[in-house]
């Protein structure tokens, strides 16, 4: 008698979800999310805290105030900046020119310069780990990265990858927001700021508005805005700090 194949064993991303663009049912798509949302995902971005050690080590950020400046950082970075950047990456995810001029913008208009390292090796090492899993897409993108087309910012990886992997755009957004949040709480338990617990009633505080944020519409390029002076200026002043856990 044949051998039957187990059901768990797939292809390496799904191959129908690969050539459709999406995934079949609710349950996958959910699974799907919480495989490349999760924060063991090799992803590369816990080397970074995105301004967040140098607050804790000048003493302006105190427990108590970490779900408001998650929340902050998600208002005013996120869903202005990264939600957009990477909702058109997500719609051009095939049409590598549209991808290069994306992340050009990107590249343009960060103005801080260690976020824009930062933006550029998270997204790189994001990247990478995709085309070794061998996502739909991955492998095109960093070839322009490699010939110094693109610069493989964070946003624009997400979007390319989320697409990828079969996500639609509402939950790649998803995605792309619980997992900016998810490395703030993981930063700060690092720092000693804050505890698991506080960190699971942080995201939990914010999940209905990540969720609707990403449910939402994305505007055009023209309405990208960004204004977080705080960690900013804090990234500005990581170099400076004696000891440092975290690449900015």
């Amino acid at each position: 008698m044949a051998r039957s194949r187990p059901i768990w064993r797939g292809s390496r991303i799904s191959s129908s979800a690969a050539r459709s663009g999406s995934l079949s049912s609710a349950p996958e798509a959910l699974l799907t999310a919480l495989q490349f949302g999760d924060g063991q995902f090799p992803g590369g971005g816990f080397a970074f805290s995105w301004g967040l050690e140098s607050l804790v080590a000048d003493g302006r950020l105190a427990r108590a105030g970490f779900p408001a400046f998650v929340g902050g950082q998600l208002q005013h970075r996120w869903a202005g900046f990264d939600r957009i950047l990477a909702a058109h990456a997500h719609a051009a995810a095939s049409d590598l020119p549209r991808l290069h001029a994306l992340d050009d913008l990107a590249d343009a208009l960060m103005t801080v310069d260690s976020a824009r390292v930062g933006s550029r090796r998270a997204g790189r090492a994001l990247l990478g780990t995709h085309v070794r899993l061998g996502t739909p897409g991955a492998a095109a993108f960093r070839g322009g990265v490699a010939a110094g087309q693109a610069h493989g910012h964070l946003p624009i990886v997400q979007g390319v990858v989320l697409a990828g992997v079969g996500l639609d755009r509402a939950a790649a957004l998803a995605v792309s927001a619980y997992t900016m949040a998810q490395a703030l709480c993981t930063a700060a338990i690092r720092l000693g700021l804050i505890g698991h617990l506080d960190a699971q009633r942080t995201l939990a505080d914010l999940r209905p508005g990540m969720a609707r944020l990403a449910a939402q519409d994305s505007p055009g390029l023209d309405a990208i805005s960004t204004f977080v002076p705080v960690s900013d200026i804090a990234m500005l002043r990581h170099a400076d700090q004696a000891q440092r856990l975290f690449s900015n």
